[in-house]
């Protein structure tokens, strides 16, 4: 289908203007002033924005944790995205025990077969060398389109891996230009002061940020970079919540290290007061690492301003609160991790990011579409509006106000992080490589119409190449 946009703001990481844009063949074709070309579809941005669809790098949909499994499957995950402008995510393989890395991907693509709103890849959770996976195997994956290796430093029993582990992945890493992600905690001091509080007969959802401080994030943090340093591999830290992470990240980028990282949506806006809820609301604020004291808030922002910190993501792992999260009604260790927010990333970070002064539109959409497509090979394909880059494109109507919440919500939660807040700024149209998925803010994409990418290593740049039809994944 040839679609032409006309009259739009065209905002990008680096430019901003007026222009009409010209689909076809699922790409973006010509860019200009009054273009004259016959379309099949006119859509008329006039007084909006048009910005590139959104690139989310930490989603988890239809992952088993905690005795449960996220309560948003490709499908409602994927139309959350779509409603809030996302239009490609990358979404965590894990890599079950005993199980081999192939094997746990077919299954994850087999849950998502037939699903999928918008375009996906994944990352792969590594979690045994011992007895399922190989290094060897783990080399062959970015052949496959899978560049990026996650390992998890906290979740002492579950998805926890030492040092050893840790290192020889990223080495691997190293040898195959494929990126390592960490969740930076220090599993083996938060189990002690998780049972230490348990034992005293805390069960409080508040002891789930108590026995997880600051210190231990920080501590983990620097422990990856120094490590990743001798390693000789690039490092990304995923959801860094407050200063004590920080600071070692700055200190690795100041010194021109291959060190990023990244926060989430929540971390601006959701403190440590709301895990103090009453009749066991706090815990639905329970996510890893838990809600900071509201300090941290500002220390965030100025991160990202300056690119200490370079993508927002969400997080997204979503649970009911009055089911799933009742798991842990009697003891906060039992209480599912995870918090939704696929749908209002772009509407939080436009109304209190942009609107309120604390950065920019070209830095919004550097830290919502391109830094996450770069540095997860989709760019150029992804998080750019550009003449050959795929037409994913979110039309936002920059005066339109919204009521965030869960009765309007598209994730399968019963609860909103942001319930109550209205923003001024809406997702108006969405298109998915040129096909229209969200109409006048409805989701109207069905299930089949996105791809799975795959992605390019390390510092290099993804083809027309790189994905896979439907019927592939």
């Amino acid at each position: 289908m040839s679609v032409l946009i006309k009259g739009g703001r065209v905002i990008t990481a680096a430019d901003d203007y007026v222009a009409d844009i010209f689909v076809e063949h699922e790409r973006i074709s010509l860019i200009g002033a009054s273009l004259d070309v016959p379309a099949e579809t006119v859509i008329d941005a006039s007084g909006k924005y048009v910005l590139p669809g959104a690139v989310d790098p930490h989603t988890h949909l239809d992952m088993p944790f905690g005795g449960t499994t996220t309560i948003d499957d490709v499908e409602s995950g994927q139309r959350a995205a779509a409603r809030g402008g996302t239009t490609c995510h990358v979404d965590f393989c894990i890599q079950a025990p005993g199980t081999s890395f192939s094997d746990s991907l077919a299954d994850w693509k087999s849950k998502a077969a037939g699903k999928q709103v918008i375009d996906m890849g994944y990352h792969i959770a590594v979690t045994d060398l011992k007895n399922g996976g190989s290094l060897e195997e783990l080399a062959t994956l970015p052949d496959q389109g899978v560049t990026s290796y996650k390992l998890f430093m906290a979740y002492k029993g579950a998805l926890m891996v030492d040092d050893e582990t840790l290192f020889k992945t990223m080495e691997v890493a190293a040898e195959t230009n494929a990126l390592v992600m960490v969740h930076a905690e220090n599993g083996d001091a938060i189990d002690v002061l998780v049972k230490k509080a348990l034992a005293a007969g805390h069960t409080e959802p508040r002891y789930h940020a108590l026995t997880r401080p600051p210190e231990t994030e920080g501590e983990a943090t620097n422990r990856a970079i120094q490590l990743a340093r001798v390693a000789g591999c690039a490092l990304y830290v995923v959801h860094v919540s407050c200063k004590e992470s920080v600071e070692p990240i700055q200190l690795a980028r100041e010194k021109g290290w291959d060190v990023w990282g990244e926060t989430c949506t929540q971390y601006f806006f959701i403190d440590f007061t709301h895990l103090e809820k009453p009749d066991f609301e706090g815990a639905k604020y329970v996510y890893t690492p838990p809600p900071r004291d509201k300090a941290n808030q500002d220390v965030l922002w100025d991160a990202v301003r300056r690119d200490t910190l370079s993508a927002i993501s969400t997080d997204h792992c979503a649970f009911t609160w009055g089911e799933q999260k009742a798991l842990g009604r009697d003891d906060f260790s039992k209480i599912p991790n995870g918090g939704p927010g696929l749908e209002n990333r772009l509407h939080m970070i436009h109304h209190f990011g942009v609107r309120e002064g604390r950065i920019g539109m070209n830095r919004m959409v550097e830290l919502l579409c391109t830094n996450p497509a770069k540095l997860f090979g989709l760019y150029p394909r992804k998080g750019t509006i550009a003449v050959g880059s795929d037409a994913d494109i979110v039309i936002f109507d920059p005066e339109k106000r919204h009521l965030i919440s869960a009765a309007n919500q598209q994730s399968r939660t019963d609860y909103n992080l942001y319930e109550g807040t209205e923003v001024v700024g809406d997702v108006d149209t969405v298109l998915l490589r040129g096909n229209v998925i969200v109409q006048n803010g409805e989701v109207v994409g069905k299930p089949g119409v996105g791809e799975f990418v795959r992605r390019a290593r390390f510092g290099e740049q993804l083809t027309a190449a790189g994905a896979d039809a439907p019927a592939a994944v």
